[in-house]
């Protein structure tokens, strides 16, 4: 489909700031920032899915960056996901762009998802733990989670290490890959081997007794 006449992902994102999806900044700002995410990838991911979508960013705005992706956007909110579908209405790409409204932890017990993408993206999600255990599950064996992160300068960030445990990502199937700036900060983590069955936990638990 084509977009509807006048619409553009600014205007999307524009409306989504006004009804408090979106944080400050200008629209400028929250478009740079989903289209780092892009400089993760060497090639755009046959399919992926935004974690946490929100406002849109970045999941609707690598959508039409990625035109042949098929792209999920989960979100618990209902008034998230009903924004969110009226946007990908908007935006002609209905036709392969999903909206599902879940909790993370449950939606990855779906077979239709579980270790189905090439990429999870997740802007803001939760603490690292938390994104990392609803993250590894929907990715295939290769797949890769990227997520943005605080700038390094910024006080307490400590360093990817200190967030991102290698011995913590090992329990999910995950190694750290890289590290970027683009001109957010970004990381990267290859799936190894399947995410264990026994994650993610119930809905509830990564954040209450987080792995790391």
């Amino acid at each position: 489909m084509s977009p509807a006449e006048g619409t553009t992902v600014d205007a999307i994102l524009e409306r989504s700031r006004r009804l408090g999806f979106l944080g400050p900044g200008s629209v400028r700002v929250h478009l740079d920032h989903a289209l780092g995410f892009a400089a993760g990838f060497p090639r755009p991911p046959d399919r992926f899915l935004d974690l946490g979508s929100g406002g849109g960013v970045p999941g609707l705005v690598l959508a039409l960056h990625w035109p042949d992706a098929a792209v999920v956007l989960l979100d618990a909110s209902e008034r998230r996901c009903a924004f969110l579908d009226e946007s990908v209405v908007a935006l002609g790409c209905d036709d392969r762009v999903t909206v599902v409204r879940a909790r993370a932890e449950t939606a990855a017990r779906r077979p239709d998802l579980r270790g189905r993408f090439q990429a999870v993206v997740a802007r803001g999600f939760g603490p690292p733990a938390v994104t990392a255990e609803c993250g590894a599950p929907f990715l295939q064996v290769g797949g890769h989670l990227v997520v943005s992160e605080p700038p390094v300068t910024a006080p307490g960030a400590g360093t990817a290490d200190d967030r991102w445990p290698s011995e913590g990502l090992a329990l999910l199937g995950l190694r750290p890959e890289r590290e970027w700036e683009h001109p957010f900060h970004y990381c990267s983590f290859v799936l190894e081997r399947p995410c264990p069955s026994r994650y993610p936990r119930r809905e509830g638990i990564p954040a209450k007794r987080p792995l790391f």
